[in-house]
């Protein structure tokens, strides 16, 4: 029941967000947050081979819903959705407080 209560917290707390002026929103993806940087250092060490790796937090700030591009040579001969399974593994602990997320993955060309 915690992680529920947590999601419907960090739900809210989007809400409220959203209701702020265009301005306020776009400062906040002008600068990596936290969360933002929390997720990059643990795929970072996850995916010591990636060559390309972007975590945006698209939920306006507040740490609900992000986007992550990883391209990684760790990714090659597998299919995309173990691909995917991989960074899910990865961010298993900060997936359960999260409200989605939206992972894009690819091989590095030669």
């Amino acid at each position: 029941m915690k992680s529920v209560g947590m999601s419907l917290h960090r739900l809210l707390r989007c809400k409220i967000l959203q209701g702020l002026s265009c301005r306020q929103t776009q400062k906040t993806f002008s600068t990596n947050t936290e969360g933002e940087i929390h997720i990059t250092k643990i795929l970072k060490e996850k995916f010591p081979q990636a060559s390309s790796l972007k975590v945006v937090d698209i939920s306006g700030g507040c740490g609900a819903m992000y986007e992550i591009h990883i391209e990684s040579d760790e990714f090659r001969g597998k299919r995309i959705v173990q691909q995917h399974k991989l960074v899910n593994q990865a961010l298993k602990e900060e997936i359960k407080e999260m409200h989605g997320l939206r992972i894009f993955t690819d091989v590095p060309k030669k």
